[in-house]
C-alpha cells in the first residue's frame, strides 16, 4: 500500500509542478502581480499554444494519476482478493 501512495504522490506533485510553471509563465501578468488565474492573451504563436495544451495534460495526469494510485488499484485487488476468497 506504500508503494500505491508513494507513486500517486509523485504523480501528483510531479504533474502539479508542471501546470504551476506553465501557468506562471503564461497566466502571471507581472512579477509583483503573481496569479494564476489570469485569462492567457488571445495572439498565440503555435508554440505557445501547445505549451497550454501540456498545462491542461499536466492537470489531468496529476488528478487521474493520483486517483489510479490511491482509489483504482487498491479498490481492485480488494476485489479480486474478495473474488478469490468467494
Amino acid at each position: 500500500m506504500a508503494d500505491e501512495f508513494i507513486k500517486g504522490f509523485a504523480i501528483l506533485t510531479g504533474g502539479m509542478l508542471g501546470w504551476m510553471v506553465i501557468a506562471g509563465w503564461y497566466n502571471t501578468p507581472s512579477f509583483t502581480e503573481a496569479q494564476l488565474s489570469v485569462p492567457v492573451e488571445q495572439e498565440l504563436q503555435m508554440l505557445d499554444q501547445l505549451a497550454l495544451t501540456f498545462k491542461t495534460g499536466f492537470l489531468w495526469f496529476a488528478i487521474l494519476g493520483a486517483l489510479t494510485f490511491w482509489v483504482l488499484i487498491p479498490a481492485g485487488r480488494e476485489l479480486r482478493s474478495a473474488w478469490a476468497a468467494r
